[in-house]
């Protein structure tokens, strides 16, 4: 299950996410493991990640991001301040220019990046909320089969579990 949209713009997106690379330098990392150049501080030496430079100077680790661009609505979400760098303004700016921009205020493009917005979030969640719990259980299958057999469940009473179709 892939938990990311197909860029409208393939080249755009790789040419921005080069430009991020040779910003930071190559294999760039923050010393908390933190490695995606969008969330690195290029001008930083030592390389420091977003997160890490706020929390050494005592500031907040996350923003509000206008989920639907600020050209769209004043409505925000808190987020991770290194994934909003990293994957929801990365998103954005694969979004059509009008819809980023809207610069005429047209209601219907506006609407247009709350459901682009709303798209982004709810992957992003998906991907760091969610995706974690299923690769978890599938190794945990997997350790179960191996130490009880193929058809473990079968010893366990998990009736009220099983998936009904």
């Amino acid at each position: 299950m892939s938990t990311e949209l197909p860029p409208r713009d393939p080249i755009g997106a790789q040419q921005r996410k080069a430009a991020a690379a040779r910003r930071v330098g190559k294999d760039a990392r923050c010393a908390c493991g933190e490695a995606r150049p969008e969330a690195l501080i290029a001008t930083r030496r030592p390389i420091v990640c977003a997160a890490c430079k706020r929390r050494s100077e005592g500031k907040t680790t996350t923003d509000k991001h206008h989920f639907a661009g600020r050209a769209n609505g004043p409505i925000t979400v808190s987020v991770p301040v290194n994934d909003h760098w990293a994957v929801l303004n990365s998103a954005q700016y694969d979004w059509p220019q009008r819809t980023r921009e809207n610069p005429d205020g047209s209601p219907l493009i506006a609407a247009s990046g709350h459901i682009r917005g709303f798209a982004d979030v709810v992957l992003d969640l998906i991907k760091r909320g969610l995706r974690w719990i299923a690769d978890m259980l599938e190794r945990l299958d997997e350790y179960l089969a191996e130490r009880l057999g193929p058809k473990w469940w079968l010893a366990i009473n998990l009736q009220d579990f099983l998936a009904r179709g």
